[in-house]
């Protein structure tokens, strides 16, 4: 199956997605469908696992010509990366890496031999798909995130992994871990992600970062013109919190949370 997000970060076109945090498979099915490049179903913080992710992606399979399903691990982990690439995922974005060593372990685990020593074992991956096998090793992307300062000093060293597709800054982890947590406008942070953009350009690694429609370094249009490429907008748990929250608002004199009965229709 060809990738077309890897495809675009190649042509150095930004390829947009969201995270997906409620595990059920409406939210993947509704999402994909409206226009997003990929989705990140993120196991490393959200209350679902490999069994889940299965039906996260059998959701998606209608839109599998226009939406990428990936996903977020908790860790490099042999089982974690069997599971969700059998699954169908079409990229793992891993966290905290902070190390060459560590870079070369996700490759190793995510590619089928000779590059790697993946187990030949696809389900939902190679479904309808006979050339899977052909394919899996060019077509998946490997996406190391950079949260941490250790990892902004590696750049080099990660990047210069061979495998290594993109990356992904979490602005939230990587500014707790400078000691200047969700100043995205301090000069330091911004000067890291400046860092991370040149690294990527230099080592043909596609730069990505959570983003929002924000007024500082997060916001959407600005990481795109500084550079990155691989960008994430908000959450699914974002869209329907301020969904609801914009919905009751037109509700007049009354707030929810303030007692009294809601106005009725």
């Amino acid at each position: 199956m060809r990738n077309l997000v890897k495809h675009k970060l190649k042509a150095g076109k930004p390829a947009i997605g969201t995270w997906v945090s409620i595990g059920h498979p409406d939210m993947t099915m509704y999402l994909a469908d409206m226009g997003f490049d990929w989705l990140v179903c993120d196991m490393e913080h959200s209350a679902y696992g490999p069994e889940t992710y299965h039906s996260l992606v059998q959701s998606m399979l209608y839109a599998r010509d226009k939406c990428m399903p990936l996903a977020r691990i908790p860790w490099v982990d042999l089982i974690w990366c069997k599971k969700v690439l059998d699954a169908g995922a079409m990229g793992i974005v891993i966290p905290r890496v902070e190390s060459a060593k560590m870079a070369k372990e996700a490759v190793r685990l995510m590619k089928y031999p000779p590059k790697g020593e993946r187990g030949a074992g696809p389900r939902l991956a190679a479904f309808r798909d006979p050339d899977y096998f052909k394919t899996a090793n060019d077509e998946i992307l490997v996406i190391p995130m950079i949260e941490s300062v250790k990892g902004v000093e590696k750049l080099d060293e990660i990047f210069s992994v061979e495998g290594v597709d993109a990356c992904f800054v979490g602005p939230s982890d990587l500014s707790l871990d400078m000691g200047i947590h969700k100043q995205y406008t301090n000069p330091k942070f911004i000067e890291a992600l400046d860092r991370i953009v040149d690294a990527g350009r230099e080592h043909g690694v596609a730069p990505g970062m959570h983003c929002f429609v924000t007024q500082d370094a997060t916001d959407i249009n600005d990481a795109i013109r500084r550079g990155f490429r691989f960008c994430a907008l908000d959450t699914d748990l974002g869209y329907l919190s301020r969904s609801v929250k914009t919905t009751i608002g037109y509700v007049k004199g009354w707030k929810p949370g303030e007692g009294g009965e809601a106005p009725a229709v």
